[in-house]
């Protein structure tokens, strides 16, 4: 990585060299159809820039380090193949994988109760529009699913005080936990702008930095980003209405965050000491 002074805006530039290695065949793509995390071994099918010969991405910005350029190593290929792959598949209620997740979903956070259906009334106190959570998903896919699940199991004490919403003195209308979740998804694949074609924000390389230090970046930012959004609810006494514009002044602080000079990984972020 090269830091270059500059003074000035945002602005990308490509440079192309030696062609990178082919795409995925269909069989890996095959393996994209199915909704799971793979190991670092497997493949997804590569983006449409990959494969064609380009290495770096330099981008520009105000401040002090004025450039940042770096390469695309092999592993960050890989696991932005798996990531966009993630990305792009639709929750299906009818495959047992997907099934399976939401049950697993409901265990992680009601584990003294049992879930009656995937079609339940249940699903409403964890913040679904209805008793079909499958419904809710459109957005996002079922990715949104697989970082609400990270969440409950990785930062389980966290995750039960936001559902609760123990922290601060709270709204009389709260916003719904389980669909709060999902549009959390839905705004960082928004920021982080992985499914173009072309490189369009210094934040976006940032994070594929981070992603190659640890494959599960994005969930863990995601874990993160529904820190924020709780923190800054509780702060600005918000009421329901106003969902959209904490979501919105989540991700500014996400971006100010993520494009700290100090920041090298998720954990780094000042916001991830919220996560217990």
């Amino acid at each position: 990585m090269s830091l270059v002074k500059t003074q000035q805006n945002y602005s990308a530039v490509r440079t192309f060299s030696v062609s990178a290695p082919p795409s995925s065949s269909s069989s890996s793509n095959s393996r994209c159809s199915q909704g799971v995390a793979p190991s670092d071994n497997a493949t997804c099918g590569a983006p449409n820039w990959i494969g064609k010969g380009l290495t770096c991405v330099c981008f520009k910005r105000k401040g002090t380090y004025e450039r940042i350029c770096f390469h695309l190593t092999p592993i960050q290929e890989e696991r932005l193949k798996r990531l966009k792959c993630r990305m792009k598949v639709f929750f299906d209620a009818s495959r047992p994988d997907h099934q399976e997740a939401l049950r697993a979903l409901w265990s992680a956070t009601y584990p003294d109760e049992e879930l009656q259906g995937l079609i339940s009334d249940q699903w409403k106190k964890m913040g679904w529009q209805g008793k079909d959570p499958s419904t809710d998903f459109r957005g996002a896919g079922f990715i949104s699913l697989e970082n609400l699940l990270f969440f409950a199991k990785t930062f389980s004490i966290s995750f039960q005080h936001l559902l609760e919403k123990q922290g601060g003195k709270r709204a009389a209308w709260e916003y719904p936990f389980a669909v709060a979740g999902v549009n959390i998804t839905f705004m960082i694949m928004q920021m982080l702008d992985l499914d173009a074609s072309k490189p369009r924000k210094f934040v976006r390389g940032v994070f594929l930095q981070m992603l190659s230090e640890n494959q599960w970046a994005f969930d863990l930012l995601y874990c993160v980003a529904f820190m924020i959004m709780d923190k800054q609810w509780v702060e600005r006494n918000a009421t329901y209405m106003e969902f959209n514009d904490v979501l919105k002044s989540t991700r500014a602080q996400l971006e100010r965050e993520l494009l700290m000079d100090e920041v090298l990984r998720i954990e780094d972020m000042p916001s991830y000491s919220l996560l217990c």
